[in-house]
């Protein structure tokens, strides 16, 4: 496995913020800021289809039912820790696994076993991710399985060239940088030639200290002012691809 050493911080893009919509000067710069790209790194859930679409819905009220039933706590104790697990940890499994020794092979079986029914086949985001040149992998703090379940139902089968979760980076999750370290490492992609779309700003910090062009994948761009390591953001993925091809 490589060992990555972030290079020196990128330069502040011209549409850095808000996605500005289509118009040539925009988009120029923007086809200019990607230009570089050879491998696109996109999260799972809420960033491969929208949060309205409520599928993860299913996997908070599992993790939740896991929690009470395994700690013998109440609904507001669970709830308490999940919050301060996802807070210092990156994700509850995490908080599980460091404060109460919890096996996470189980649990992510357990907690991934959903319905696919609220998600619908996205013809124009497959349509956008398959113009793209170069190579698209998908980065979950799920698991593979996982992530190629929820590609299938959205019809974007074949598009991705590998799949990783968070047992790839032996349970370390995002934004953890190790986990960025092991991933990018095994995958052999150069983060100076790669892009990462993430619905959290927090994972893509440590993406951006690498070199990646980092975007932020969010349902209202009147939302939280944009961090400085995210150097674009939309909310309309499949949009936003379009302009860079």
């Amino acid at each position: 496995m490589r060992t990555l050493s972030p290079p020196d911080p990128p330069p502040a893009r011209p549409d850095a913020g808000p996605d500005s919509g289509p118009n040539s000067g925009a988009d120029a710069a923007l086809r200019a800021a990607f230009a570089r790209v050879e491998t696109w790194v996109f999260d799972l859930d809420n960033t491969l289809y929208p949060p309205h679409e409520r599928l993860f819905d299913q996997i908070e009220a599992k993790i939740a039912a896991y929690v009470i039933r395994e700690l013998k706590v109440d609904e507001d104790e669970a709830a308490r820790m999940r919050r301060a697990y996802w807070h210092d940890h990156g994700t509850t499994l995490a908080g599980l696994m460091i404060h109460h020794g919890i096996d996470p092979d189980p649990f992510l079986e357990e907690v991934h076993d959903i319905s696919f029914a609220p998600l619908s086949p996205n013809p124009a985001l497959a349509a956008a991710i398959a113009a793209l040149p170069g190579r698209k992998i998908v980065y979950t703090n799920g698991t593979a399985p996982y992530a190629r379940a929820v590609c299938g139902a959205l019809a974007l089968d074949g598009l991705f060239e590998a799949f990783y979760g968070v047992d790839d980076a032996f349970y370390t999750p995002k934004p953890q940088p190790a986990a960025y370290q092991r991933i990018f490492g095994a995958d052999g992609l150069d983060p100076r030639r790669a892009a990462m779309f993430e619905d959290d700003p927090r994972n893509l910090e440590p993406p951006f200290r690498l070199g990646l062009e980092t975007v932020w994948v969010i349902p209202d761009l009147a939302e939280p002012p944009t961090p400085p390591h995210v150097l674009h953001r939309t909310d309309d993925l499949a949009g936003f691809l379009r302009r860079l091809v």
